[in-house]
């Protein structure tokens, strides 16, 4: 199962130790069994070195270490998720990429491809 593979890759890359980047594989794996649909998306992904749960925690840091104020920075767990989905090129939670075209003009979201 894709789920499955996709969970097993998020662990291997995982430290040991409880760290940032150890967080953000636990909250990957948590966005993934309340959206399933995506697990694809991460499995290949997580084979291009460049898109390691490493790479995605520096992409966190560098949001906290810009939103810094004073010597205290952090990042909520809603905001972790925002750009850990942009990292991945995840869909808006929610939104199913293989729901069909009909389910998504019901949807909030406007598809540009109606106008063409």
């Amino acid at each position: 199962m894709i789920l499955s593979a996709a969970i097993e890759a998020i662990t291997a890359q995982q430290p040991k130790e409880e760290n940032a980047v150890w967080m953000v594989g636990e909250q990957l794996k948590d966005m993934l069994r309340q959206e399933p649909h995506m697990a694809e998306i991460v499995l290949r992904d997580l084979e291009v070195p460049e898109m390691s749960l490493e790479h995605c925690e520096k992409k966190i840091k560098a949001w906290a270490d810009q939103h810094k104020v004073g010597n205290f920075a952090c990042v909520t767990p809603i905001r972790a998720e925002k750009i850990i989905r942009e990292f991945y090129g995840l869909p808006e939670r929610d939104v199913d990429p293989t729901a069909s075209q009909e389910d998504r003009r019901s949807s909030k979201f406007i598809d540009l491809t109606d106008f063409f």
